[in-house]
């Protein structure tokens, strides 16, 4: 398995260069130069295997340049029951016949980035190992990748991560988690701006082709590979438990930030899994709503971003979008590179009136929004009917999947996160806290640990060289 560019401009490579590398040499995204298919009589072998099997299944579809016997020990020792609760790993909760809950945030930060994030950070410890290399990782955040990311990433070898995260703009929970960690090689930098802000930082960092080098700079962002390629998994894993048959088609509703969680649910779908559809499920940030509605991709400034109830979703510039459109125009690179100059410039662009267009739905895409008072107003069915508590952004993506129902086809709704990281808002919707674990009891009490800076690359290049040298 060999990966290319979005752009064109990367040569063929391996699976464990780009996991070091983040973004592409051209400034964009990898993908494989073909996806791996999945027939029907591996679908039917891979129904009756657990969590860590299947996960090595896949896995090794994608990466060939790790030992079957290292990548086997690897994924055993990530998705243990110790890390996350049980051996299902992501289990399926039914709330009525044919309507389901992908419980995704079982791991150690609550949040569904933990399945990908444990996974990355073993990876990156190996490949450091066999090459003797330090990496520093620069990453951004809108409230839960940072802390996955950190958790995954203490006390590893040769590792050091620099994380970005807007100033002010997570839940008092979700900074706490981060800011808290006083571990040597974490390094939390509190931004002056919004999460756009944050990644085009990143963005710029690792297009410094010299100073990346230099510095051993790479990525955790859902812009690494290895990140997308984790969570196909848990697609696989919800259809077979969501199913009885492996002819059975199934809906996934995915709560839409960055675009990487759906993102996984199109490669899964591109490799065979029976997909109907796959909606993306957006806050009142509804760029991507926006696209899948009208097929105009309009980038907002940062003063035009909503700080929101569900704020992990609070990102205008979705970079996973990239990968999906690239599939969308036959994975001709030169309209990709086109069309990103104009984002990368802060602007759109607009298909509605290209062949291209006409595609997404062949893809499966649909899509949905939800706001502050249709989050409470889920929240509250979700508990009145279902007596469960769901976090705000799950909330989106069951009132959106809600909307895209069809009758005899199962939904699976991808929960996110534990309400506990969002409890201001659980309390306004139920009028009482969530349950919280007891490793997290009085965790916004702790003494906090980052610097601030505004959103200037040349800024983070040099604080990244200054705790480097």
């Amino acid at each position: 398995m060999r990966y290319i560019s979005t752009r064109g401009g990367m040569p063929p490579t391996r699976f464990t260069d780009i996991l070091l590398g983040g973004l592409a040499p051209d400034g964009g995204l990898a993908v494989p130069e073909t996806y791996p298919k999945v027939g029907r009589a591996e679908l039917a072998a891979w129904r009756k295997l657990g969590y860590r099997d299947l996960a090595f299944e896949i896995l090794s579809h994608f990466i060939d340049d790790i030992p079957a016997a290292d990548l086997r020990d690897i994924v055993d020792r990530t998705y243990t029951k110790a890390a996350f609760g049980s051996d299902d790993i992501t289990p399926l909760a039914t709330l009525e016949p044919g309507f389901h809950l992908l419980k995704l945030s079982e791991g150690p930060t609550l949040a569904f980035k933990d399945i990908a994030m444990q996974l990355l950070g073993n990876l990156f410890e190996y490949v450091l190992g066999k090459r003797g290399e330090e990496l520093n990782i620069l990453g951004a955040t809108s409230g839960d990748t940072g802390s996955a990311a950190e958790y995954a990433m203490r006390g590893k070898r040769g590792v050091r991560v620099f994380m970005l995260s807007p100033a002010g703009k997570m839940s008092a929970f979700q900074t706490a988690q981060m800011y808290s960690l006083q571990d040597a090689n974490i390094f939390n930098i509190a931004v002056r701006g919004v999460f756009d802000d944050c990644q085009d930082m990143v963005k710029a960092v690792s297009n410094d082709h010299a100073f990346k080098a230099k510095h051993r700079i790479g990525t955790v962002n859902s812009i690494n590979w290895a990140r997308m390629v984790a969570q196909v998994v848990y697609y696989f894993k919800g259809y077979f438990a969501a199913t009885q048959s492996d002819d059975q088609r199934v809906v996934f509703a995915v709560p839409s930030g960055n675009f990487g969680n759906v993102c996984a649910g199109h490669v899964a779908r591109m490799m065979g899994l029976p997909i109907a559809k796959l909606v993306a499920a957006t806050n009142e940030n509804d760029v991507l709503d926006e696209f899948f509605r009208t097929g105009r991709y309009r980038v907002r400034a940062a003063a035009d971003v909503a700080q929101t109830s569900s704020p992990s979703m609070d990102i205008s510039k979705a970079s996973n979008f990239e990968r999906f459109i690239f599939d969308l125009v036959g994975r001709d690179p030169k309209v990709v590179a086109d069309l990103w100059q104009h984002v990368d410039r802060g602007g759109a662009f607009d298909l509605a009136a290209t062949p291209y267009f006409a595609k997404v739905r062949d893809f499966g895409f649909v899509s949905g929004r939800s706001t502050h008072a249709d989050r409470l107003a889920t929240i509250r069915r979700a508990h009145e009917r279902y007596k469960v508590v769901v976090d705000t952004h799950t909330a989106d993506g069951i009132k959106a999947g809600l909307e895209q129902r069809e009758i005899g086809v199962p939904l699976i709704c991808l929960e996110t996160a534990q309400p506990a990281k969002f409890a201001e808002t659980i309390r306004e919707a139920l009028g009482h806290e969530p349950d919280r674990p007891p490793a997290y009891v009085g965790i916004e009490n702790r003494p906090l640990r980052f610097d601030t800076m505004d959103p200037d690359a040349t800024a983070i290049k040099r604080y990244i060289a200054t705790h480097t040298s």
